[in-house]
Formats: C-alpha cells, sequence, structure tokens
C-alpha cells in the first residue's frame, strides 16, 4: 500500500462538508460500549443514530485501523481523502426492506463514507439493486454520487472497517446497539431482512429477539435463499405484521469469482424481499 500524503488527516471531521455526513461538530461521542448503549438508547431519530455512529470511538483497535488505513490508503485511491470513520445506516427512513452486511470494506465504506459503496462488492449488489427497483442507479462509487435507495435501507453488523475484515466478538457486541436502536426506529414499516452473509445472519437473532420477536429454536441455519418469518412475540404487537429474514450469499469478490453467488441468484433473493414487503 502507497502512503498518502503526510498532511492527510486520519479522519473526516464532522461538518467539514463531507457529502451526506449526519454528524456535526457537536453530535455526542461514544467511547466505551457503555456510552454506545446510551447514546443509541436515547436517538429519537434514524438521522440521531447515524450522527451518533458515525463518529464512535468506542473500540480502540477498529479506531487504529479504519484511521490507518485512511492515512496510508490503497495505491489507486492515494490521492483520495478516506472517511475512516464508522460507516452509519442509510436508505430510506420508511424503509419496508433492510440489506445487512458484516462491515465495511478498508477501501470502500470507509473511504466512500457509504456501506457497500466504492468496492467491488457493491458494484454487484447495486447492479441487483437496481435491477429489482430497490436503487434509483445501477452502480455507487462515492458519497453524494446521486445514488438512492428506494424503501429499502443498509446497514452492517459492526460499523468500523476491521483487520482482515474480521471484527472481534466484542467489537461486534459493543456495536450490536445501533442496529438495535435502527430495528426499534424502523419497527412500523420494516418487513424484510435480507442478511448478506453467514456473520450478519447470526448477528441478527439476538437483536430480533431483544426487540419482541419470537426466534425459531433452533436457530434458523444460514444458506442462499433461506427464509424465515418471526412473529411479535405479545399480544398487543401481534397485530403488527412479523419480519421475514431472507439468507443471500455475500457477493464479495471471492464469491462472486468462483460463482458460488451470480447476479441472477441476487435477483432472486431481492425480488423476493420486495414480494414479501409489500
Amino acid at each position: 500500500m502507497a502512503e498518502g500524503p503526510a498532511h492527510a488527516a486520519t479522519a473526516v471531521r464532522p461538518g467539514s462538508g463531507w457529502p451526506g455526513d449526519p454528524a456535526t461538530t457537536s453530535t455526542p461521542v461514544a467511547r466505551t460500549a457503555a456510552d454506545v448503549r446510551a447514546l443509541a438508547a436515547s436517538a429519537g431519530s434514524l438521522a440521531d443514530v447515524a450522527a451518533r455512529e458515525s463518529v464512535c470511538r468506542a473500540c480502540d483497535r477498529l479506531v487504529r485501523w479504519r484511521e490507518q488505513v485512511a492515512v496510508t490508503r490503497r495505491r489507486s485511491f492515494a490521492d483520495e481523502t478516506y472517511w475512516g470513520r464508522p460507516v452509519p445506516g442509510w436508505g430510506d427512513d420508511r424503509a419496508s426492506i433492510l440489506i445487512l452486511g458484516l462491515a465495511p470494506a478498508a477501501h470502500g465504506g470507509n473511504r466512500t463514507g457509504r456501506i457497500f459503496t466504492g468496492d467491488r462488492s457493491g458494484d454487484v449488489l447495486f447492479a441487483s439493486l437496481w435491477r429489482c427497483g430497490l436503487a434509483a442507479q445501477p452502480e455507487s462509487v462515492a458519497a453524494g454520487d446521486g445514488q438512492r435507495l428506494i424503501t429499502a435501507r443498509m446497514a452492517a453488523a459492526v460499523r468500523c472497517a476491521p483487520p482482515a475484515n474480521k471484527p472481534e466478538p466484542a467489537e461486534r457486541d459493543a456495536c450490536a446497539p445501533w442496529l438495535a436502536t435502527e430495528l426499534r426506529l424502523l419497527r412500523d414499516s420494516l418487513r424484510v431482512v435480507v442478511c448478506l452473509g453467514h456473520y450478519a445472519w447470526q448477528a441478527l437473532w439476538p437483536l430480533l429477539a431483544g426487540s419482541g420477536y419470537v426466534i425459531p429454536r433452533p436457530r434458523p441455519a444460514f444458506g442462499h435463499g433461506a427464509e424465515v418469518m418471526v412473529a411479535p412475540a405479545t399480544s398487543r404487537q401481534r397485530a403488527e405484521s412479523g419480519v421475514s429474514v431472507l439468507g443471500c450469499y455475500h457477493p464479495s469478490q471471492q464469491n462472486t469469482f468462483t460463482g458460488k453467488v451470480t447476479g441472477s441468484m441476487l435477483d432472486a433473493v431481492f425480488n423476493r424481499a420486495r414480494e414479501l414487503s409489500r
């Protein structure tokens, strides 16, 4: 990896004009897992959650890594400014479909500030979302490029790019309240969650249980096209619609290059998600 300019900042400062930056200089910063729980619980809107998670510094290892990558950079992006902060959820605030991934890519979301934007996985993913009527454009290369999700929202189970793309269990758990709050705030509109890969599938179930849904026992196995309906637990909630959870192989370079997942396979899952969300 080539080094960027010596004067480069390790991360974009909140309020400095980055397209779509949800935070300002007054956004509260979580520095511990306890801070994350408190700030997530008190967020009153998806905009609040996005702002607060985008400045989180609760996990020392992830903060060091994401900011190191923002300075050392990949050679092909050596002249670009990297976001270098947690990547918040984004999309429709009344989404009926939530697309859940593992974590931002070091030179994708960690560079652009938007999950799946600017990397090879996103190239395949957004093309499918566009074909299925869930994205306004067939590609997403940078924040502010005009891309828009339609009746959908996108997030990661872990909001910071991790070394070797492998978050530690404590990091996953520290980050979980952000996603739990998004699920709470989407409660009235959410009908489907598409889990991109086994990690997202495993991370989702405890959060659904904590949100008041009945989780099947044993926990459902992940697979491409797996489909599970979870219902609200209490009698008061049973008047509400349940949520369908769909499994989808992650559109990673390895999976797409080997043919484990193809564009048509992604289309089948997202078309099914649209059908279930109506």
